[in-house]
Order: structure tokens, then C-alpha cells, then sequence
């Protein structure tokens, strides 16, 4: 891993609105430059997309993107991003993305010239390769029309690049499901890293080429499924909390290839990247429950840059449309965050305190989040001399802090919950901190059906 020290080494320069590294944008927004802005994340309601429906996609995109400037004009915004997410149909058929970019970025250069409201379009292409199996991570010819999508949507105005890729989820997704630490640490720590690597260099290479900025990725497909398998009940809390600290090493490759922040909002590893990189990041919290439950609905708040949703349909509330309503909501949670800033440090920190404070012994997995935490856990991320090492000292950490809060009385879990954790950190300590030695140990107990070690440089 390249990096060897933390550039954020004190809990309460851990805050939101303020990252050492500032992204500005050509419209003027200053990411983690002393202000939180909102970010909207949409989709369309139920539909088919095809030729014939298409008129009816654009118009719903088109009245997305008015509705939420419209909304944040009224409430005296200070700036916006407008997270495009693209759907299967739209990054197969990269003209139907390049569109709806396009379409979006009229919308966006109108307000701006008109009001003075500046806002910034965030490209995700989704990562069409997870649609093969085994996944052909190096030779798909799904790479073609993503990293089309991404060159000629950045072209169209897509200014900050994103996606939640996938490499790797092939093996993780039954790990998951089996609380598998030790395969799941292959996947992230192994296969997850070197896709990144290999993915990121080609995203920050067309970034740098046309002056865009390559935001950073997200380990939806892994951390999140876990803490949404958690929520239903269906793995251990203490085992998603493990997963979303592993997912760090993978995410982090991204910045290691060049991208600036901000990263994905849906991976809650955000807070680990901007103790160690020190970009600014973007978070969802209690906002994404139009598409998830989770139990970090304050505390996701506590050093966000960005502040974000989770995919809602353009449908009719009784208010107005969905995705409206959603800015408004997000609008107030930025301008509380805001207020404290221009209040000064003391009230930032009072405000960071009870939104930590809400959530921090409720769930392992918001323990995790706390800016204590983070700061402790990123020292364990980085002091390995590889990123199955850092992974594992993060993770131990991790379950250190657990066994601490269970031991004070601040955290109390269940007998299923609790007889977890001797058996993960006995499997954890089992994992060879050399990737070499790691992988020798791993193939025999894996179904290499499943996956190409040669579609991962192995």
C-alpha cells in the first residue's frame, strides 16, 4: 500500500465539510473546502428501457435535474451534485448514458447561468462485467462500453467519474452468506485490490487526459450487501463490521492510482480514506432509506463532505416528486452542518458529538464509524507491509474495539452475536499477511470454477 501515515491523525480534525485536500470543480464548488454541499442520488421509477421508451427516459432525467435545482434555488443552496448512477441499458448502450448527461448538463449550465447555482454531475457507469460468470475482469468485452461511457460522458459534462466496481464479488458474494472472513479477506484484500488497480489506472488515465476529476469508487457490492444481510438478520452484525473495514484496502487502490475525492457515497469506508488520504468524501446515512435500512443514520454525518441519499425513483409523493423531496431533506441536513461551521469549532464538534453519540453503542457497525475509531482502525490499515496485512490488523482492530465496548458495558449484543467474535479472530489470526502465501493457503479451499486468477494478474 502506498501509504504509511495518516494525514488526518486527530479525532477531531476528523469533521465534517473540511478535508486537507479540497476538490474544486469547474463550476466552483469546493469539496471539503469548509462546506457540506448535498448530492442526490435518482433513478426512474419502474420501466423498460428500450427504443421505444426512451422520449419517456430523458423526460424523466430532464425533470429530475429541474426539480432538484429548482428546490435548491429555493432554499438558498450553495451548490449541488447530481449523482447519475446509469442502469444496465444505459452503460450496454453508452449513447442512452451520453444522453442523459447531456440532457442533465444543459439543465445544470442553465441554473448556473441564470441564478449562480453551481452543480456538478457525478458519473457511476455501472460495472457491467458482474453480469458474467466467472467474470472476465481484463477481457470483457463489457469494458468497451463502460470506459466509452465514461469517455464520452465525461465529454457530455459528467465532471466527477465514479463506479462501484466489482472485482471479486464473484467469490465474496457466498462467502458472505457463509461469514466466510477468511474468503471474504481474499476477495477484497486479493482479487478486489488488483482489479482496482487495474480499473482505477484506466479511469484516472482518461480523467487526467480531459482535465475531469476522478472521484473514487465504492464496496457497495461487498460492505454494503453485507450490512444490508445483517439488518435482515441474516449474518452476524460483527461479521458486516469486519467486511466494511477489509473493504478499505480495496477502495483505497483508487486514490493510490491517482483519484482526488470525493469518493462513492454507499460504501461507508469514506471515513478511513479521509484519515488516510485526506480527501473529501461523501456519506449516506438516514437519507437512504428509500433504498436501504441501516444502522448508521446520524453517524454517517459526522465527517461528511458530501452529504447523499440512495437511489429513489422519480414517483409522485404527496408532496411533490421523490427525488424533490429528497433534496429538500438533504438540503436542511447540509445547511444544519453548515450553520455549525460558520458557528465555529466548538459547535461543529458539539453537533459531530450527538450525531456519534446517537448511534455509536446501538451497533458494532456504527461503533466502527466513530472518529476515535476511524483514526485508530487507520492506523492498523496502514502499518502492514501488504494489503492482506493491512486488512487483517484493521479487521483485529476492529474486533479489539468491539471486545472493549462489550467489556465497559457501553455495547451490549447477543449470545449469537458474541460467540462470533473468538471464532473470527481465530481466522483472522490464521491468514498469512503475504499475499504469495495467502493465496497458496486459499486456492485449495475455494471453487476456482468461480473465477480467473488469470482475469486478476495471478
Amino acid at each position: 500500500m502506498k501509504y504509511k501515515s495518516l494525514v488526518i491523525t486527530n479525532p477531531a480534525d476528523l469533521m465534517f465539510g473540511k478535508a486537507p485536500n479540497p476538490v474544486k470543480t469547474r463550476r466552483g464548488l469546493e469539496i471539503g473546502g469548509g462546506q457540506v454541499y448535498a448530492e442526490l442520488n435518482f433513478t426512474l421509477p419502474t420501466m423498460s428501457i428500450n427504443s421505444g421508451t426512451l422520449d419517456r427516459v430523458n423526460q424523466h432525467y430532464r425533470e429530475i435535474a429541474e426539480g432538484a435545482l429548482e428546490k435548491a434555488l429555493h432554499l438558498n443552496s450553495k451548490g449541488v451534485v447530481l449523482e447519475f448512477e446509469t442502469l444496465l441499458e444505459m452503460t450496454k448502450t453508452p449513447a442512452i448514458g451520453i444522453e442523459l448527461v447531456k440532457i442533465m448538463t444543459d439543465v445544470c449550465e442553465n441554473y448556473y447561468q441564470k441564478y449562480g447555482l453551481k452543480s456538478e454531475i457525478r458519473l457511476t457507469p455501472n460495472d457491467l462485467r458482474e453480469f458474467e460468470r466467472p467474470a472476465k475482469q481484463r477481457t470483457s468485452a463489457y469494458l468497451e462500453p463502460m470506459m466509452e461511457l465514461f469517455e464520452q460522458g465525461m465529454l457530455a459534462g459528467g465532471d466527477l467519474l465514479s463506479i462501484e466496481s466489482t472485482g471479486g464479488k464473484e467469490v465474496s458474494d457466498d462467502a458472505l452468506m457463509m461469514c466466510d472472513i477468511k474468503t471474504t479477506m481474499f476477495a477484497l484484500s486479493v482479487l478486489g485490490v488488483r482489479d482496482m488497480q487495474f480499473l482505477w489506472g484506466k479511469i484516472t488515465a482518461l480523467a487526467d487526459k480531459y482535465g475531469k476529476i476522478a472521484a473514487g469508487d465504492s464496496a457497495c457490492g461487498f460492505a454494503n450487501t453485507a450490512m444490508v444481510l445483517a439488518e435482515k438478520k441474516y449474518i452476524p452484525k460483527v461479521f458486516a463490521t469486519l467486511v466494511r473495514v477489509i473493504s478499505v484496502v480495496r477502495s483505497i487502490v483508487a486514490m493510490e492510482q491517482g483519484a482526488v475525492g470525493p469518493d462513492k457515497d454507499c460504501g461507508y469506508e469514506g471515513p478511513f480514506l479521509k484519515a488516510i488520504t485526506g480527501i473529501p468524501i461523501s456519506m449516506e446515512g438516514k437519507t437512504a432509506a428509500c433504498a436501504h435500512f441501516s444502522p448508521l443514520g446520524n453517524i454517517a454525518s459526522a465527517c461528511t463532505d458530501l452529504w447523499s441519499n440512495e437511489s429513489v425513483q422519480n414517483i409522485k409523493l404527496l408532496s411533490g416528486m421523490a427525488p424533490t423531496a429528497y433534496m429538500e431533506q438533504l438540503e436542511y441536513d447540509a445547511r444544519l452542518m453548515n450553520e455549525a461551521l460558520r458557528a465555529g469549532d466548538m459547535h461543529c464538534q458539539v453537533l459531530q458529538q450527538l450525531f456519534v453519540n446517537s448511534d455509536i453503542y446501538t451497533d458494532p457497525q456504527a461503533l466502527v464509524l466513530s472518529p476515535e475509531n476511524v483514526i485508530r482502525i487507520s492506523k492498523a490499515l496502514i502499518k502492514g507491509d501488504s494489503y492482506v496485512a493491512n486488512a487483517k490488523n484493521g479487521a483485529l482492530e476492529a474486533l479489539d474495539i468491539i471486545d472493549e465496548a462489550i467489556a465497559s458495558g457501553k455495547m451490549q449484543l447477543n449470545e449469537m452475536e458474541s460467540s462470533y467474535l473468538p471464532i473470527l479472530r481465530e481466522d483472522l489470526n490464521s491468514i498469512p499477511e503475504d499475499e504469495s502465501q495467502f493465496v497458496e493457503m486459499m486456492l485449495p479451499m475455494l471453487d476456482q470454477s468461480k473465477f480467473i486468477l488469470s482475469e486478476y494478474g495471478l
